[in-house]
């Protein structure tokens, strides 16, 4: 079923960079009501404010913090459409001596931290009528790369954790996507050693935006995305897409 944003109420986390701050940008210029900027530190977002006044509001979330998410829910409770962008990556093979420790931070974040936004967000979601929650999660969801493989497995632990959302989240009319982006040109993408091959952070956006169209629930944004998410497609609408039952 297909999603218009214009007129919608977005709240986006890490919305201060990256693709996170692109997303802030297409949603107002696709006509969004408004947008909720959530970040750990407001004063962050003062140059979106700045650029495009009260349609900007900042909320501070903080995903290693639970009361702080807690805290934002009750600030946007007018919330449409939420879009989990924010994560940690520590960039950490099987084998180093603090992969035990990186593979906690990120679960943490990346996983705990999903399971906290949608146990907050999901009862206001369905009380303005349902809209969407998006979840960025990466191609590294579906692939490992061995030199951040603790970030990989935290992505496909929450990869995992939205395929559940989007089944529990029918039943009260949201949306759910689930994003796996490739690399993408952002701080986190360099400190992954992806600047050379990465791509625009509005490929994130235009393909949300297109997804909410479609009607889709995976989302491939990037060339390295398509590849990967070409290869998936039939294992994702025969499988992960379909309700089965557990016995």
């Amino acid at each position: 079923m297909a999603y218009d944003i214009s007129n919608k109420t977005v709240l986006v986390t890490g919305a201060n960079r990256g693709i996170g701050k692109v997303l802030v940008e297409t949603f107002i210029e696709r006509g969004a009501a408004k947008v909720y900027a959530a970040v750990r530190k407001l004063e962050s977002v003062s140059q979106l404010v700045e650029k495009y006044g009260d349609k900007v509001v900042p909320v501070q979330i903080d995903l290693g913090n639970p009361q702080s998410i807690t805290a934002a829910a009750e600030t946007a409770s007018d919330v449409e459409v939420v879009v989990n962008n924010a994560g940690a990556f520590k960039g950490t093979t099987p084998l180093a001596s603090d992969a035990v420790e990186s593979l906690e931070f990120e679960i943490n974040i990346n996983v705990y931290g999903l399971i906290h936004m949608a146990q907050a967000f999901a009862p206001i979601l369905k009380a303005n009528g349902g809209g969407v929650f998006a979840q960025l999660n990466s191609v590294v969801s579906m692939k490992t790369f061995s030199n951040f493989a603790t970030y990989s497995a935290s992505k496909a632990a929450a990869y995992s954790i939205t395929q559940a959302l989007r089944e529990l989240l029918s039943e009260q009319g949201t949306t759910v996507l689930s994003v796996h982006p490739g690399p993408i040109a952002t701080d986190m993408g360099d400190e992954a050693g992806l600047t050379e091959i990465a791509e625009p952070p509005t490929l994130v956006a235009e393909a949300i935006i297109e997804a909410l169209d479609n009607g889709d629930f995976h989302v491939y944004p990037g060339s390295m995305a398509k590849q990967i998410g070409s290869a998936y497609e039939s294992y994702a609408k025969n499988v992960v897409e379909v309700n089965m039952s557990e016995g």
